[in-house]
């Protein structure tokens, strides 16, 4: 049987990795400046975190929610403690974009409304409601595409006024750096904006931290930057460090109700067991503070060099501008400097996004590998 070839891949096989490093079969060794799409938040096959899974495999590891799971009341005090939105509610599912269809499912039942504002360039996942809250035609199918959604520019308030106005629109769905997108910013105003709108016209605000939330940014969500309340925030990737895990947290005006939502797998054993060891770690090692430091550090760096035309992100959700194409580039890091990066829509950009065990003396290596790999293309 064949595997179903929808993945362009790179000629690489890793076999084994430790913190920001990866093998592949004959020990060569890569600089792991991407984490698997931002996947790794404490640095792969981290001590703590393999021994509380084995641990934890040794006693269950699954059973579906017709019981009760203690780990998962763990996992929300622990969740709560680190964002501080203790009076939030949290459901457990399995990825992503399973959070996002959750966080959009619920908004339409909070609201009874069923059309969607999302944000040019966005992208919240390839599974159904997510997929059409992503703005990429070529991914959504003509099924998806019955969703009802209207993209709008990031800061103009009079459009997303005008739209919200009508009165159909249940929720309003924003990335506080755009991942995939290529790293944008709402501006502040326009968030304040974004949020006071959906309060008087009675829409909810989901702010999508899949890929920025878990410490990344310098605030435990990328949304924190702003003092706001969304109604539901989404998460994932770095909530695992690469065991399947995603979750909604949900504003405490709105309420539950049983069958309301449901998930075979989510909030099992071993995937609460990992996102607890994710926030041991976090918190024992510092990690979500060290991140503005390495981000300065990776700013000084990358101001040293004329090719960069812009310097994008917060924390260690960091991108690199050029004024070309960058794939030859990260093809020559990966293949002749041996460091992982990542892309975006935005095809003159290079995403950085690394586990948050990163020092600088990894950054330092990334420059200068960066500089002759410059001198190739």
């Amino acid at each position: 049987m064949n595997l179903f070839d929808v993945y362009p891949l790179y000629q690489v096989q890793p076999t084994r990795a430790k913190d920001v490093y990866v093998y592949d079969a004959q020990e060569n060794e890569y600089l792991d400046l991407y984490g698997g799409h931002a996947v790794i938040s404490i640095g792969h096959s981290h001590p703590h975190y393999v021994k509380q899974i084995k641990s934890q495999l040794e006693q269950i590891a699954f059973y579906s929610n017709a019981i009760q799971n203690p780990l998962q009341q763990q996992l929300a005090d622990a969740i709560g403690e680190h964002s501080c939105l203790h009076n939030y509610q949290l459901f457990l599912c399995n990825s992503g974009a399973e959070a996002i269809e959750n966080a959009l499912k619920l908004a339409s039942f909070h609201t009874h409304k069923k059309r969607i504002i999302a944000f040019k360039n966005a992208f919240h996942g390839r599974t159904s409601a997510a997929v059409a809250v992503t703005d990429n035609l070529k991914i959504n199918a003509p099924l998806n595409q019955q969703q009802a959604v209207t993209f709008l520019p990031f800061n103009n308030v009079t459009a997303l006024e005008k739209e919200l106005s009508k009165g159909d629109v249940c929720a309003v769905i924003f990335e506080a750096i755009q991942g995939v997108g290529g790293l944008d910013e709402p501006s502040e105003e326009f968030v304040y904006a974004m949020e006071q709108l959906c309060q008087k016209y009675k829409t909810c605000l989901i702010a999508d931290e899949v890929q920025a939330g878990f410490g990344r940014t310098g605030t435990f969500f990328a949304y924190q930057k702003y003092n706001i309340n969304p109604h539901v925030v989404t998460m994932a990737k770095g909530m695992g460090n690469g065991f399947p895990i995603g979750g909604i947290l949900v504003h405490p005006e709105i309420k539950a109700s049983y069958g309301l939502l449901g998930t075979t797998f989510g909030g099992n054993h071993l995937a609460c067991q990992a996102s607890l060891a994710v926030l041991d770690v976090l918190k024992k090692e510092r990690l979500q503070e060290k991140t503005l430091s390495l981000e300065t550090h990776f700013r000084a760096g990358a101001e040293k060099i004329p090719e960069i035309k812009k310097i994008k992100g917060r924390g260690l959700m960091l991108g690199l501008e050029f004024d070309f194409e960058v794939s030859e580039l990260r093809k020559k890091l990966i293949y002749d400097q041996h460091i992982f990066t990542g892309g975006s829509s935005n095809k003159n950009l290079i995403r950085i996004l690394p586990p948050l065990t990163v020092q600088e003396h990894h950054i330092d290596s990334f420059f200068t590998a960066l500089e002759k790999a410059l001198t190739t293309i």
